[in-house]
């Protein structure tokens, strides 16, 4: 028998005894720290959030990270004013402190026939990253197979990139193979202040599942929202129960500055 991670507020107590001195703090956004939103641009970051990461990055000694598929900008835009270091657009761009890599871009010919997919009333929304192209279909979840269909099409119509489809919750993203998460946060973990530290990430979905995977091997804890990984410390129920364990993190004893 399979014994499961004790959820919420036991994962809640577990996370609140973390030593806020010694780890690196990499969080993902959408589904984690924040609710899900019907598209990616109705996302709300609560000043409560802004407050406790700006408490915990200082009780890190600034080790801590956004881990996300949204593009850099884009997170500087939701987290405004506040330019976190970040592992963006699912390990294709990264940003320490003010250094930032990035993937190449898909050829425009290729994205904008992707785009195609989002016909007028389908409620079908395109995220065009440059080196990435999503379709979400969370307002228009019948489309799936017929997106499914499209992406394969222009994928074989432009034979000599080469590419891979993500899944996610409610959307599929085309992009460069050999680029995620996981790679992102190794690379960043080689740099200070990350580099020494022990990774505690916090992820939701199945675009986060190859960071769990790098995790033990950086001596490191993971924890999900709402969702089984092999090798968690501890589930969370919600977004919200992860913005009540940071704040806890943020003003615990534990998490003082000595």
């Amino acid at each position: 028998m399979v014994t499961l991670p004790i959820a919420n507020d036991a994962a809640t107590d577990i996370f609140a005894e973390l030593d806020a001195k010694s780890i690196a703090l990499l969080l993902d956004v959408d589904g984690t720290l924040i609710d899900i939103a019907p598209s990616p641009n109705e996302v709300h970051v609560a000043d409560d959030l802004r407050d406790s990461l700006a408490r915990l990055s200082r009780l890190t000694g600034g080790a801590l990270a956004l881990v996300s598929g949204r593009p850099i900008v884009d997170l500087d835009v939701l987290f405004a004013p506040f330019k976190l270091p970040a592992v963006g657009g699912h390990g294709a761009e990264l940003r320490v402190r003010e250094v930032i890599s990035s993937a190449a871009p898909l050829p425009q010919d290729l994205r904008r026939h992707l785009a195609e997919a989002a016909t007028p009333g389908s409620g079908i929304i395109v995220e065009d990253k440059g080196y990435s192209l999503a379709l979400h279909y969370r307002n228009g979840p019948q489309h799936e197979d017929r997106l499914r269909q499209h992406i394969a099409a222009g994928r074989a119509a432009f034979p000599g990139e080469a590419t891979e489809v993500l899944p996610g919750k409610a959307v599929l993203e085309v992009k460069r193979p050999n680029v995620n998460k996981g790679d992102g946060v190794r690379e960043l973990m080689r740099h200070p202040p990350f580099a020494g530290r022990m990774p505690v990430f916090i992820g939701d979905d199945v675009t986060d599942e190859s960071v769990f995977a790098v995790l033990p091997g950086l001596g490191g804890k993971g924890f999900s929202v709402g969702r089984h990984f092999a090798g968690l410390a501890g589930i969370f129920d919600s977004p919200m129960d992860v913005r009540r364990a940071l704040q806890r993190l943020a003003s615990s004893g534990q998490a003082q500055p000595s």
